[in-house]
């Protein structure tokens, strides 16, 4: 089955950015309803949470692309997205950012950490013609208007660097809380020789990079432990090199 997305060209900028809080507000809603009527919290399959990813099927048409993709967890969600890059796009953004990296940060610290060893860069909302192109297709595949999307992040890691695991939403006691991330996709830019896995050890699911797929999860949950659930990491590299993109949505609009 195929789904394509003719919403996003019909409803007017105001009516996409409502679609997230449309969506926050039906989820406490349905929540509250659930726990006056039954007094407790059902299993996840059986409560009203909602997917902010349109997993109905196993196609997603963008365009003149068309995606597969593969449920690898319900409860959080996770999902393997095949053919999100051609090759030729991996390179593009490879060359595009090699000159700007720098060593990643800590997002919640802004400062340099053995968590993470890897080297970064970010590129500003729609920066050129290249990046604003795939951040409406990355859009797309999210199911979330560009304009809660983060600037798309790069980041290289050789032999011996690692991301260990984390979350990817904000700790209520930061700044960034108010305006919380909702969901991530991290593209792979090219094949890893050995190593560089993006591992979730709660769920126990490991994704290996793969030239121009990527893995989605989200962490829009009101029930906490399932947003919990979305620890994950990334190995460390053994052989090669290993270049990604990272995409975050936001709660509201950022741009």
């Amino acid at each position: 089955m195929k789904r394509t997305f003719s919403h996003y060209s019909t409803k007017t900028e105001e009516q996409r950015c409502k679609y997230v809080g449309t969506l926050v507000k039906e989820n406490e809603d349905k929540h509250m309803s659930e726990i006056a009527s039954n007094g407790s919290r059902t299993e996840p399959e059986k409560a009203s949470e909602q997917h902010l990813f349109d997993s109905v099927g196993s196609v997603i048409t963008v365009g003149d692309t068309t995606i597969p993709f593969t449920k690898l967890h319900m409860w959080p969600l996770v999902v393997l997205v095949e053919n999100v890059l051609s090759h030729e796009e991996c390179n593009q953004l490879i060359r595009l950012s090699g000159e700007r990296l720098k060593r990643s940060k800590i997002s919640s610290e802004r400062v340099v950490n053995q968590m993470r060893t890897s080297s970064g860069m970010f590129f500003e909302e729609s920066e050129n013609d290249v990046i604003g192109t795939l951040e409406k297709r990355f859009s797309k595949i999210m199911n979330i208007p560009v304009e809660h999307a983060e600037g798309l992040q790069i980041l290289n890691y050789t032999p011996g660097q690692e991301y260990k695991a984390h979350h990817d939403f904000f700790l209520p006691t930061s700044k960034a809380a108010s305006n919380n991330r909702i969901s991530t996709m991290v593209v792979y830019l090219n094949d890893v020789e050995e190593g560089g896995e993006t591992y979730f050890p709660e769920i126990d699911i490991t994704v290996t990079p793969k030239k121009g797929s990527a893995v989605y999860f989200e962490y829009f949950y009101n029930d906490e432990e399932l947003n919990k659930k979305t620890l994950h990491g990334g190995a460390p590299v053994v052989r090669g090199e290993k270049w990604v993109a990272t995409q975050w949505m936001r709660r509201k609009r950022v741009r």
